[in-house]
């Protein structure tokens, strides 16, 4: 078997026992657990092609590229690892990440390595001791607990971070000064007080042999699964308000000309699915600017960030990280962060988390909280930050809540 494809203007909805917007891994690991429950389950996706923002294809010099920004797989939980791979095997990839220092490769995170090519051997060990008795040996830092410390020596490197792995960065990145940007964004910055240059440390780690849309393919693979693309959910959902003031609720989710009743996963902007009647939803958004050099390969890992200098953030060299045919020629994608303005041209990537964005973000969830069978789940439609492994957990825990109803 295949996906099976439909134009939704040929299916007839009362065909179907659930219906799942959005083919990322929040819709396809729901509907994948839907129709493994026995529910014929409609997904609408208004892209052309499936597997959302993990949507991998061969570009012209054959070398498998992602196309919205690379993801690279890694989990602690054994249930998401083995689950997983029943729809892919897996290389052995271990992500490796170097800062551009002024020319400079340093590790990142930042670590035993990345202090004495920084500080030199004799003072990085000084350094370096001075962080194993304040936090122990083989732990985990974050910069802010280091911006904490009174000590001089943990200062040095506190402030050497702070202003050459962080600050230009995270400026680039968000578009705010580090004062602006939440804690919890913050808080993702350690130090490793180690030696182990991976970017994860997870138990398992890897990229799918065949790519990830193969992945998406063979999770779709069933024959009460059907895939309607190039289908936006506002353009086929009828929403039934109780009246007309500014913060109504929705009463029901109409399909075809009468209410649906049977489990709808939403993985899209709440906000758009509304009609932005509360005002957009802020994001970050990224270009992607794709060049083909004629060597083996450009740099020496596959992922590049530029702390220091430079307008893009980072440079994805895909042959490091995907299996791909020895040539001389090799593909990079440097990465620019955007403030997300058009709806119509860009793809909102990154929530802007804080307190008043979240009391924006309830107001839209409030309109919904009448419908017992609307489920939001995913990145945007819950407006939050999410690594992979997280929500195909989540996914797999709602998805079979929502069946055991």
């Amino acid at each position: 078997m295949t996906v099976a494809y439909a134009d939704f203007r040929d299916v007839n909805v009362s065909d179907y026992d659930a219906v799942v917007v959005g083919c990322g891994f929040a819709g396809s690991v729901s509907a994948n657990q839907f129709a493994e429950g026995g529910l014929r389950v409609l997904m609408i996706e208004q892209r052309a092609q499936i597997a959302g923002n993990m949507y991998d294809e061969e570009d012209e010099n054959g070398i498998l590229v992602h196309r919205y920004g690379p993801h690279i797989f890694h989990t602690n939980s054994g249930t998401v690892w083995r689950w997983l791979r029943m729809f892919s095997g897996f290389t052995g990839y271990q992500h490796n990440v170097l800062s551009n220092w002024h020319g400079t490769y340093l590790p990142v995170p930042f670590n035993k390595n990345s202090m004495e090519i920084a500080f030199g051997q004799e003072r990085a060990e000084e350094l370096i001791q001075k962080l194993i008795d304040t936090f122990g040996d083989n732990t985990r830092v974050t910069i802010t607990q280091l911006r904490e410390q009174e000590d001089p020596d943990l200062k040095e490197v506190a402030d050497f971070v702070y202003q050459n792995v962080f600050l230009y960065y995270t400026q680039k990145q968000w578009g705010l000064t580090p004062d602006q940007v939440d804690p919890s964004v913050v808080a993702r910055v350690p130090v490793l007080i180690s030696r182990d240059n991976r970017y994860f440390q997870d138990a398992y780690q890897g990229m799918p042999v065949f790519g990830y849309t193969k992945l998406f393919e063979n999770m779709l693979d069933h024959e009460n699964i059907t895939v309607c693309l190039n289908t936006k959910a506002e353009d086929v959902f009828d929403l039934s308000y109780e009246g007309q003031g500014e913060n109504v609720k929705v009463t029901a989710v109409n399909i075809q000309g009468k209410p649906f009743t049977g489990p709808i996963v939403y993985t899209g902007p709440l906000d758009q699915l509304l009609g932005e009647r509360f005002g957009r939803l802020p994001y970050r958004s990224l270009d992607f600017v794709y060049e083909t050099h004629d060597v083996e390969y450009y740099q020496p890992c596959g992922t590049v960030n530029y702390t220091v200098s430079e307008d893009f953030t980072r440079i994805t060299e895909f042959k490091h990280m995907v299996l791909s045919k020895k040539q001389n020629k090799t593909t990079i994608m440097k990465e620019y962060s955007r403030p997300y303005t058009d709806p119509a041209t860009q793809i909102p990537y990154y929530a802007i988390i804080n307190e008043q964005n979240q009391e924006h973000y309830q107001r839209y969830v409030s309109m919904l909280d009448q419908l017992p069978n609307f489920y939001p789940l995913g990145r945007l439609a819950e407006y939050k930050y999410y690594n992979m492994d997280v929500i195909i957990e989540r996914a797999l825990k709602v998805s079979r809540q929502i069946m055991g109803k």
